[in-house]
């Protein structure tokens, strides 16, 4: 009889082995990542201990003294200025409409063109009314010669009133038509008036001088008073105003300057820093806009050169006052710590030493300083990448400031430096053999006789 291995025990022999080999595969991992972790703390201790030597390099001041650039301060007279941003506008800005209606018969402008006050811009068709006028003129010639009779008449009553030949009602009437007549020629007289104005307005005057925008309706057609588009805009361009905003903190500032006097102002090109005209603030508005803060003043300009036009946005600065005597460096002496600003100032033995400084104001250039600085001070202007409090500078001259390079030079690499240093041997070499040879020619030369004699004849000219 043949044995016969129970099922159960088969399935439970093959599972503990599979538990074994998982239960080491789980081991094996738990070691790699606490060996990983190991190597990576490790890595990171190592790193970090390295960048802090390096920063301490760095941070480390050579004994060598460190090269630098200086400047003394000045004493000179330093405008202040109030910087804004404004848009040009137009002094006068009119919309040329006719006061008629009528056929439009003649354009006497171009588009673009500089007119004058009282220039004709434009003719209506004016038949219907100098037809009104002399109308009006021939009524009051005819109310004038019905006065002149009734005058006559009146004299006659008069004098048969006076000898009691006729009643003194017919006096007293006819006075009363005289006086109607008299009121009626008035009328006539201004209805000529009316009807001349009129035939006046048939010829559009220009109002100011200025620049003649574009063309709003084309000669030929029927133009009315009514009409909103109007023939023409006028703008006046000399002089020319410019409405720019200051934080309303300013108020109080511009206001005591403005009392002071008249206040310059400047607009800048679109470099920003060019002054391309200069004029006179004008007025000063009476709210500040609440939306912004703002406070709106308006100056004038004389915009000789057409170089302001209505519309564009400029860049303006409001002068408010005038530093007498300050302190004046360069921008770049003035360094900023924790603690606030400060200048580097050499003093004996090119020691530098910071010391604090007040900047009243200060701009791309120049830093006027209030307290800190002496006119006999010498500050450092460049050269702060390796400078510390108590370090020792080489004062260098103007003319050594390395000026940058248009373009990147090329790099060559070990490879061309190699094979140029061998060409350089070569050539060496070649010259070095060549005078040999050279010497070695002109040692024989002697021994062959009249050769030497006939190959210089040859050479000579």
């Amino acid at each position: 009889m043949l044995f016969k291995p129970d099922l159960n025990e088969t399935a439970k022999a093959a599972g503990d082995r599979v538990a074994r080999v998982a239960s080491r595969a789980r081991r094996r991992t738990v070691s790699i990542a606490i060996t990983l972790l190991i190597i990576g703390g490790l890595g990171y201790i190592a790193w970090t201990s390295l960048q802090q030597r390096q920063a301490a390099n760095r941070n480390a001041r050579p004994d060598l003294p460190v090269p630098v650039l200086a400047a003394t301060p000045r004493i000179q007279d330093v405008p202040v200025y109030l910087d804004g941003v404004g848009a040009v506008r137009a002094l006068n800005n009119v919309l040329v409409r006719s006061q008629v209606d009528g056929k439009l018969i003649a354009v006497n402008f171009t588009e673009g063109q500089d007119v004058r006050k009282g220039d004709v811009l434009a003719e209506i068709d004016p038949v219907l009314y100098k037809a009104q006028y002399d109308q009006a003129v021939a009524k009051k010639a005819q109310d004038e010669a019905q006065l002149a009779n009734q005058r006559l008449d009146l004299a006659r009553y008069q004098q048969l009133s006076a000898s009691n030949a006729g009643s003194r009602q017919q006096y007293d009437t006819q006075r009363a038509v005289v006086a109607q007549q008299e009121a009626l020629v008035k009328a006539d007289q201004a209805a000529i008036d009316n009807a001349q104005a009129m035939l006046g307005y048939t010829k559009i005057i220009a109002p100011l001088s200025g620049r003649a925008g574009l063309r709003q309706v084309d000669q030929g057609n029927i133009i009315h008073a009514s009409d909103l588009t109007g023939l023409v805009i006028i703008t006046q361009l000399q002089p020319i105003a410019v409405q720019f905003s200051l934080p309303q903190q300013q108020i109080v500032r511009v206001n005591a300057a403005s009392a002071r006097g008249p206040l310059t102002v400047d607009v800048f090109g679109n470099d920003g820093t060019t002054v391309i005209d200069s004029g006179t603030l004008k007025g000063i508005d009476n709210q500040v806009d609440p939306t912004t803060g703002t406070l709106k003043l308006k100056a004038e300009f004389p915009n000789g050169n057409f170089q302001l036009w209505p519309g564009q946005f400029v860049n303006v600065r409001l002068k408010v006052d005038t530093l007498s005597s300050a302190i004046v460096v360069p921008t770049s002496a003035v360094q900023r710590g924790p603690a606030g600003t400060f200048s580097y100032v050499i003093g004996d033995g090119d020691i530098v030493s910071a010391k604090p400084v007040v900047v009243t104001q200060q701009n791309e250039t120049d830093a006027v300083i209030a307290g800190g600085l002496s006119p006999s001070d010498r500050v450092v202007t460049t050269g702060f990448a390796n400078l510390s409090d108590g370090a020792k500078v080489i004062v260098g001259k103007e003319e050594q400031t390395p000026a940058a390079d248009l373009a990147p030079r090329k790099k060559r690499s070990s490879r061309d430096v190699q094979s140029s240093d061998g060409q350089g041997e070569r050539r060496g070499k070649r010259g070095e053999r060549a005078q040999g040879e050279g010497d070695q020619k002109g040692q024989t030369g002697p021994a062959q006789g009249s050769e030497p004699s006939g190959s210089g004849a040859k050479s000579q000219p």
